[in-house]
């Protein structure tokens, strides 16, 4: 996966900006402990992702149809249901719970996440202050 705006690597990384447009952060692939993982740089933080969330996240959105609203939230505080952050952790989703990887950390799937799918040319993300949806392409 590449395109114009990196290539999703180390020295490379996509620069990308929340979905509201507030925020810019970068991501790219890396592996840990022989897994393929998202590494995703908001300012001094750095959080991870289980790197088949791309694909799935995808697959779940093309399933549905229609827009999902996003629904970002901490990994302490619960995500409203019927959201793409309720679903980066639910148990019924294909790794059977969270897609972030770092304890205390592992939220803000619904943040992070669609903007890259937007990126990749998989998803339409909406770009307004607040409660943004998003569907697949």
């Amino acid at each position: 996966m590449t395109n114009a705006n990196g290539a999703g690597t180390k020295e490379n990384p996509w620069k990308l900006k929340t979905p509201p447009l507030t925020s810019e952060y970068e991501m790219y692939k890396d592996e840990k402990d022989g897994k393929d993982i998202l590494v995703c740089t908001v300012g001094k933080t750095v959080l991870h992702y289980d790197y088949r969330c791309i694909d799935d996240l995808h697959t779940m959105l093309k399933h549905r149809g229609d827009w999902m609203e996003l629904g970002s939230a901490d990994e302490q505080k619960p995500a409203k249901e019927g959201t793409v952050e309720a679903w980066g952790r639910s148990p019924d989703n294909p790794v059977g719970g969270w897609y972030g990887l770092k304890k205390g950390f592992r939220g803000r799937f619904g943040m992070y996440i669609p903007p890259l799918l937007e990126e990749l040319g998989l998803a339409e993300v909406e770009h307004q202050p607040r409660n943004n949806r998003m569907r697949a392409i």
